[in-house]
């Protein structure tokens, strides 16, 4: 898109500057809310956001406005830890976490060697994370490089801002997953290639503990102290058994998060999968080093791997994103995730709010990923990343919309049963990359 071109949307307007707090109604300054707003952008940024009623008189002669007044936008949801690898094996029946790496993801990924079917899956994800109105993921490839080369090619020409990277393992895995020769100098390479290119970033990904060695991940170290700007991505303590496998990989070890800790993967760009069996200091510890817990319920009740403490997240100051974890996660989109974050909290007494969800699916885990100075919010200069949501898309979702009577029991209905039928168009770049049919 030319960057001086105008695009004006009139529709309802939803964005949250910061974390609107656990209560029933956020707190001030937080909700940014235009019953009639207008939504003008100029190439692939926002340019102005406000109340129609204040914005049209500066509008061109002539302006041609897209009127969306029974819509609802919001920035585009982001998804902080998905495997695209993984898209083809999700409903796999009946596995706890190690079962499942053995039994389904480990052949499955032996097929991205292949890179005409990385290129097709690479584009099959994409189709299916906009379809959901998700517009930035942080995605685990495979141990190939050219898994990587294709997501990255598939995200660029869609002009998608993206984080990922090429899966570092060099043990217990089969021979063909194996890259203890290559994997650091593959992904110094990929780095090279791909970190930093348009809307891209590169997510060092070590898969955990027990698949790399310790001379992989003091490599992997190395190359986050080389480039504070990477990110890194890996997963700790998602299940009981595989805590048990850490401390017998790494006897010398005090505790899990202290084998990343030793190894310089603890950071402020840094996040970990699922966090479930943590204790208090180790919580503690991450808030300090400024990571982040990537909560993932919808795959956490699949394999039955334990339900996530918010509360004790909270009290520790640690933060924590939202995400599918796609495979073993059951729903790519966001409204999926956060009706099965509300559940997990539901059986601990840790009820989510539609506050705290929504803010989350977007400001908060643009923040957490140190993007919020280029998405996750409705505002003048960010990118122009967001989802048109319809409250009427199926005839349930439209009979409780309109037995609401406040904007919180309308966005508590969206995420308790809306879909991807939901999401009317997802705009990213700028550009609208996805029209429901």
């Amino acid at each position: 898109m030319n960057s001086s071109t105008n695009t004006f949307i009139r529709a309802e307007l939803i964005s949250f500057a910061r974390n609107p707090g656990d209560g029933d109604t956020p707190e001030p300054g937080s909700l940014e809310h235009y019953g009639d707003g207008l939504l003008w952008l100029k190439g692939q940024h926002i340019h102005a956001v406000g109340h129609f009623s204040e914005l049209s008189p500066s509008l061109p002669k002539g302006a041609d406005v897209l009127d969306y007044r029974d819509k609802l936008i919001m920035p585009g949801f982001i998804d902080t830890h998905v495997h695209y690898v993984q898209l083809d094996i999700m409903a796999s029946y009946g596995r706890q976490l190690l079962d499942w790496l053995n039994d389904y993801t480990f052949p499955e990924e032996c097929r991205f060697a292949n890179h005409a079917h990385a290129e097709a899956l690479s584009n099959a994800f994409l189709d299916e994370m906009l379809r959901a109105g998700t517009t930035t993921a942080q995605v685990f490839g495979s141990s190939h490089p050219g898994s990587m080369d294709a997501f990255f090619s598939a995200c660029h020409k869609r002009h998608l801002r993206m984080l990922a990277g090429k899966v570092l393992m060099d043990r217990n895995a089969p021979e063909a997953l194996l890259d203890g020769a290559t994997g650091i100098a593959d992904s110094e390479r990929l780095i090279e290639d791909w970190h930093g290119k348009s809307r891209l970033g590169y997510s060092v990904t070590p898969r955990f503990a027990p698949t790399s060695t310790k001379t992989q991940m003091d490599a992997a170290g190395a190359l986050l102290r080389n480039d504070p700007s990477l990110w890194l991505q890996t997963h700790l303590a998602e299940n009981s058994g595989e805590l048990d496998w850490v401390a017998e990989l790494f006897p010398g070890s005090r505790d899990y998060l202290s084998v990343y800790e030793e190894a310089g993967l603890v950071g402020p760009r840094s996040t970990f999968a699922h966090g479930i069996h943590l204790d208090n200091g180790m919580r503690k510890r991450l808030a300090d080093r400024g990571a982040n817990i990537a909560f993932c319920p919808s795959s956490n009740l699949f394999l039955g791997s334990g339900l996530f403490d918010r509360e004790a997240a909270k009290q520790a100051g640690m933060a924590f994103t939202f995400a599918s974890d796609i495979g073993a996660g059951t729903d790519l989109s966001g409204f999926g995730t956060l009706k099965a974050a509300y559940q997990v909290g539901q059986l601990g007494g840790q009820p989510l709010t539609a506050w705290q969800g929504f803010y989350g699916l977007t400001m908060g885990n643009a923040k957490a990923l140190s993007l919020d100075d280029h998405i996750g919010q409705l505002a003048p200069s960010l990118e122009a990343d967001f989802v048109v949501i319809d409250p009427q898309s199926t005839t349930l979702l439209a009979r409780r919309i309109s037995r609401c009577t406040t904007l919180g029991e309308r966005l508590f209905a969206l995420m308790m049963l809306a879909d991807d039928r939901s999401i009317y168009e997802t705009w990213a770049g700028g550009t609208c990359q996805h029209r429901r049919d």
